[in-house]
């Protein structure tokens, strides 16, 4: 019998600095407001749920931390719909990581399913290109910020 495969989305991106400072981005809020979101109540640790902010549209959700693999893995649940988000981390060479996240779990079907592998793709990706313009070069982009204009912001 073939296995039906799950609907994941996956994206990844090389960035030019070593895999401790890499996974210490996702870990530490101080670090991960400079390309994702705007506030959170602590650093991610196994078996906690942490609240994530993004205060310009008024949107927050919380995240409960299933495993940390030291400069290897970070595998958090995600709310609304809950679905499981898992940051991997592999050092090429002494100052380059490669990091890929995947996220899977959709409850969703048909045109809603689409519509949310659409959007995790995207946000994913703007996640990634800000954290590669932030730990490369220390520019702030504003990526997720400047994602919705049409949004009313704060």
């Amino acid at each position: 019998m073939e296995k039906r495969k799950v609907p994941t989305v996956e994206c990844q991106m090389m960035i030019r600095k070593p895999v401790s400072e890499v996974f210490q981005a996702f870990i530490d809020p101080t670090i991960t407001t400079k390309f994702w979101f705007t506030k959170s109540n602590g650093k991610l640790e196994v078996g906690k749920t942490v609240t994530w902010d993004w205060e310009m549209y008024n949107v927050s959700g919380d995240v409960k931390v299933n495993e940390i693999v030291p400069n290897e893995k970070i595998s958090i649940e995600w709310d609304e719909p809950a679905t499981t988000v898992d940051f991997e981390f592999a050092a090429l060479t002494d100052g380059t990581t490669y990091v890929v996240i995947k996220n899977y779990g959709f409850s969703q079907t048909g045109d809603d399913l689409i519509a949310a592998i659409k959007d995790n793709t995207g946000g994913f990706t703007t996640v990634l290109d800000g954290l590669k313009a932030y730990l490369e070069y220390g520019i702030e982009l504003n990526l997720v910020k400047d994602k919705f204009p049409h949004i009313k912001q704060k």
